[in-house]
């Protein structure tokens, strides 16, 4: 049983596509996104719980032109991830077909949809999906984060993000031009960074070595300046900084 997203800025259209899928009997859960940032909001959730997590998602379903970023850009987003959900472009445009392919996209369904021919784009999907087993994989760490700025899509170099800080739920993230708010726990950003030089200084910071200019001691305590911003070390991961940036220097 296939889980799939369909993307498409159409209200009408989209409304039809989730008809059609949801009436075949090879998908077992369908949900509908109005724009490819919130198609990528929720893949990053699938992506995050992965394969067999309960946000996971099979195969997308994604028209090609959408204002802002388009079917074409997201495609270009997902083959970045170690294991990213297949995809099947439905539009009314042939003109991309050849770009669609190249991006490894499953099938190129025309507008208006028939249901044999999205059935037949099922088909291919369901045989890709069992062709091989599900296994747990990790995500490569990605050069880029996608952001949120005023309902706009940005993507941060992770290369410039000095430190980050916790802020419940989400991690605020600082680079010398500001600060971003993305809704990923510092224990996900931890994990996902350890190979970029990133470490955990306090519950709190998780910080870039790269972009510590002193460490400081002052009566027993601890602390970094990550440019103008001083952040207090922890007593339990103090010992292993200093070790860190001795090797590092």
């Amino acid at each position: 049983m296939l889980r799939a997203l369909a993307v498409d800025d159409e209200r009408p259209s989209l409304e039809e596509l989730l008809y059609l899928l949801n009436a075949d009997p090879r998908i077992g859960s369908v949900e509908g996104a109005g724009d490819a940032t919130e198609a990528l909001r929720r893949i990053t959730r699938a992506l995050e719980s992965g394969p067999q997590g309960p946000e996971a998602i099979d195969v997308v379903f994604l028209d090609v032109q959408m204002p802002g970023l388009d079917g074409l850009d997201l495609a270009r987003l997902l083959t970045g991830f170690a294991r990213p959900p297949l995809v099947v472009f439905v539009t009314a445009h042939e003109d991309f077909a050849v770009t669609a392919f190249d991006l490894k996209a499953v099938d190129y369904v025309l507008k208006p949809v028939r249901k044999e021919r999205l059935a037949e784009a099922v088909r291919r999907v369901s045989e890709l999906r069992g062709a091989a087993p599900r296994i747990p994989v990790h995500e490569p760490d990605p050069d880029h984060i996608p952001v949120e700025l005023g309902g706009v899509t940005k993507f941060v170099a992770v290369d410039d993000i000095t430190h980050v800080e916790a802020q419940g739920d989400y991690a605020r993230l600082h680079t010398d031009r500001g600060s971003h708010l993305v809704r990923i726990p510092l224990s996900t950003l931890e994990d996902r960074w350890r190979s970029r030089g990133f470490v955990r200084i306090h519950r709190r910071h998780l910080v870039a070595l790269r972009h510590i200019g002193e460490l400081r001691l002052d009566a027993g305590t601890v602390s970094v300046l990550v440019g103008a911003e001083e952040l207090q070390v922890s007593r339990r991961h103090a010992r292993e900084l200093r070790d860190l940036l001795m090797r590092r220097a």
